[in-house]
């Protein structure tokens, strides 16, 4: 399975639980920088829509992945 340079490799993926404003229009397809580091956005981005005592709106969350190697 896979050549020698692709098994002497390490697979290492980072990943963060992001929350944006409301306003952003993100989807999976999107890539972000979090922390200086561009990453892809894996996952529908969820809204949390208005909260029900003050009818502000929420975020949008979404989890953001980097794969290497």
């Amino acid at each position: 399975m896979g050549g020698a340079e692709q098994q002497a490799r390490d697979t290492v993926i980072v990943g963060w639980t992001v929350y944006a404003p409301a306003d952003r229009a993100l989807r999976t397809t999107d890539q972000v920088m979090v922390r200086g580091v561009k990453c892809d956005i894996t996952g529908e981005p969820g809204d949390w829509g208005r909260s029900p005592f003050t009818g502000t709106r929420g975020v949008i969350q979404f989890a953001a992945d980097r794969v290497t190697g």
